[in-house]
């Protein structure tokens, strides 16, 4: 039998778990997995910030990884609400409880640093992903809309 744990991603799990983002990404080619700094730089801000970067580990391999952001939201008496960002598993060990113990680590995480409320958002084109979630107590209350900043 596989065994899975979640735990705070390390130093050096950092290179498997680009290649996860870039597996899964909808945008790739915006990758870099000759730059690891820059997300090991994102990962040290994210920690002084309040938030976390998990990954799950199989058997001694990272197939997963989720990003949780912390932050002090204007609404609801300024709480802390925490945003999961960069879900992604492996694409050949999907539907086995990966994700699902990826968000039960989140939603632990967020209630520890004392969040309210737990959201995230998940591109349209992501049919399977929106069904995981409904599936794992996230319902779809609102639309999200984003903007790009950066022109090619």
């Amino acid at each position: 039998m596989k065994r899975l744990a979640v735990w705070p991603i390390a130093d050096h799990e950092v290179e498997s778990a680009v290649k996860l983002i870039i597996d899964g990404s909808l945008t790739e080619s915006v990758e870099d997995l000759t730059n690891l700094k820059q997300y090991a730089a994102a990962i040290v801000e994210t920690r002084k910030r309040g938030g976390e970067v998990f990954v799950a580990d199989l058997d001694g391999e990272v197939v997963g990884i989720c990003q949780v952001i912390v932050f002090r939201h204007l609404q609801h008496r300024g709480d802390r609400c925490a945003e999961i960002e960069s879900v992604h598993v492996r694409s050949d060990v999907r539907s086995k409880g990966i994700g699902a113990a990826l968000l039960r680590a989140s939603e632990k995480f967020a209630i520890a640093q004392g969040c309210y409320r737990i959201q995230l958002t998940s591109n349209n084109q992501r049919v399977d992903a929106h069904r995981f979630y409904a599936a794992n107590g996230y319902s779809q209350s609102h639309q999200g809309f984003k903007k790009s900043l950066v022109t090619d």
